[in-house]
């Protein structure tokens, strides 16, 4: 293995220790409560270490999803069509119950959910990466108008989806007894994408 590999997975574990670090104190106290300097003791180093990592303490929230971000321009390029392809990969992941779809009942998952759609300064992140996640589609899609478009409308559908899910889960409801809804939903929702979006399909 060479140095630079080595260095890459130390640096990658760092993020992950002092991320799960932070989620975990801001799960039991709130976020607002818990300070910088906090987290960057309970995980053995120093504020000025912590942000080199964490620009700000939302990113030690968003890290946890950061992986995503390009994950529907990925999907998109993989065919038949960017609609086809991302209409399957929504569906395959109700079916694995993952919580990107918003349809997962762990007690971890709806925490972290709810610590991150009930924080007006996460929400607000969240929504940057939404965008960068649409622009990254938009490229995947040929970029100009027309891609930035359709992003844009994708992008939502699969949000509206997922908070959808999430909020029927959260309120109590069985995994179980909303999937044939959101699997009915998500068809319903690309279908739509599909009939307004013909050049994608």
């Amino acid at each position: 293995m060479t140095d630079m590999g080595l260095r890459e997975r130390k640096k990658q574990r760092m993020y992950e220790v002092v991320s799960e670090t932070a989620i975990r104190l801001f799960l039991e106290k709130g976020f607002d409560a818990v300070s910088v300097a906090e987290v960057a003791a309970a995980a053995g180093i120093s504020k000025p270490t912590l942000f080199r990592y964490f620009p700000t303490k939302e990113d030690l929230v968003l890290h946890r999803i950061a992986d995503h971000e390009q994950e529907a321009a990925r999907v998109a390029a993989q065919g038949p069509t960017p609609i086809a392809a991302l209409r399957r990969h929504f569906l395959d992941g109700l079916q694995r119950d993952d919580p990107v779809t918003g349809l997962n009942d762990h007690p971890q998952v709806l925490a972290f959910h709810s610590l991150l759609y009930g924080t007006p300064s996460l929400v607000a992140r969240v929504y940057a990466y939404q965008q960068r996640s649409e622009d990254a589609l938009a490229q995947a899609l040929g970029g100009g108008l027309e891609a930035r478009l359709a992003a844009g409308q994708i992008v939502a559908v699969q949000r509206i989806l997922a908070l959808d899910n999430w909020r029927r889960i959260a309120a109590g409801e069985p995994v179980d007894e909303v999937r044939p809804d959101a699997v009915a939903a998500a068809e319903r929702a690309f279908e739509m994408l599909a009939a307004g979006l013909p050049q994608f399909v």
